[in-house]
């Protein structure tokens, strides 16, 4: 088969590998459409993200959907022809935060594109079952791959304990911010502010189901927020940015008794935060980290038609163009949103 391997940073080279055998209770999916994430780039760019680092070379992407074409001899649930989203995560299953059904957390995790791991810049990938979901037939191939993404913003909804009828914040609307919003819709946010420093991101966001924006070269953030909410704060304030000042940003949003949910990760390390501001509105903060139980009920959320997840997809490219869409990616981020790439 056909794969876009990474073979040193920046350099990305078309190979003819063997395509895999399921085991008894994996199943081989063709693969039809993967996103391209700001992980993949990160890698592409630099060949590491913290302490993950490429050491061989690496087909990246996670976020992917397909047809299955073989079944393994264990797996019962599944049959070959079925479209699929596919959970790019493959757990222990055995350890205490697994036991515990926070298998996100799980140290053995076996990632999709994450070092030493391949991931789904290929025609072919073994998957095990229980990572494999079905889709409806009026559901895309482009937006079965964001289901991934997508789920991020449903965990952190989630996380942030988001009630029909509140107002959310979110710090960033890139991708991630953009799934996040549309998430929030869905679940019955009354009001839901996009901020970014990008029009055109803020543009997108009303129809990924903002009702207001705050464009933060122009506008002050926390004049429109007290604006917004009539000077009371929003309930749930929700950083996908990874910026330091998204961070802050959250916690002068929230209201008092409100909770933030931190979900971009930060070039650095450590981010000043107002401790006095945290207790005093004695605010809840929780870390987002990927998500966990997430696929049935996004699957759910985006057939609904709701909200039409296509529409951050600025940029489209085959599995040969796979060096272009990372340079692209790296060199237009104001224009673009999210790349697919398209293996088969």
């Amino acid at each position: 088969m056909k794969s876009a391997v990474l073979t040193s940073v920046k350099n990305i080279e078309l190979q003819e590998i063997d395509i895999p055998t399921p085991k008894n209770d994996e199943v081989l999916i063709r693969v039809k459409a993967v996103g391209l994430c700001g992980s993949d780039v990160h890698y592409y760019e630099h060949g590491k993200i913290g302490n993950f680092i490429v050491e061989k070379p690496i087909i990246l992407g996670h976020e992917a959907s397909g047809d299955i074409v073989k079944v393994g001899k264990a797996v019962t649930h599944l049959k070959e022809g079925q479209r699929v989203s596919i959970e790019p995560g493959a757990t222990c299953g055995e350890c205490v935060h697994c036991k515990e059904g926070r298998y996100n957390l799980c140290p053995s995790v076996e990632f999709l594109a994450t070092p030493p791991y391949d991931g789904a810049f290929c025609e072919y990938v073994a998957m095990r079952a229980d990572l494999v979901f079905p889709i409806p037939d009026s559901m895309s191939y482009e937006t079965a791959a964001l289901v991934e993404p997508f789920s991020v913003g449903v965990h952190a909804i989630r996380r942030g304990d988001l009630q029909p009828g509140e107002t959310v914040i979110i710090m960033g609307m890139g991708p991630i911010g953009l799934v996040t919003a549309a998430a929030a819709k869905v679940a019955g946010a009354k009001m839901i502010i996009g901020v970014d420093l990008e029009q055109n991101r803020l543009d997108v966001a009303k129809e990924m189901g903002a009702t207001h924006t705050i464009n933060l070269r122009e506008e002050n953030l926390d004049e429109k927020v007290n604006e917004y909410t009539n000077g009371f704060g929003v309930d749930l304030a929700i950083e996908t940015a990874g910026s330091p000042s998204a961070v802050q940003g959250t916690l002068s949003s929230v209201r008092r008794g409100g909770r933030v949910a931190i979900v971009g990760m930060s070039p650095q390390d450590e981010v000043p935060m107002s401790i006095s501001n945290i207790i005093d509105k004695e605010v809840d903060i929780k870390g987002i980290f990927r998500y966990h139980d997430t696929y049935p009920t996004a699957i759910e959320m985006l057939s609904s038609g709701e909200i039409d997840l296509e529409k951050i997809i600025t940029n489209e490219y085959q599995l040969a163009e796979a060096a272009e869409a990372f340079e692209r990616a790296i060199h237009d981020k104001t224009n673009t949103l999210k790349i697919m790439i398209y293996p088969s």
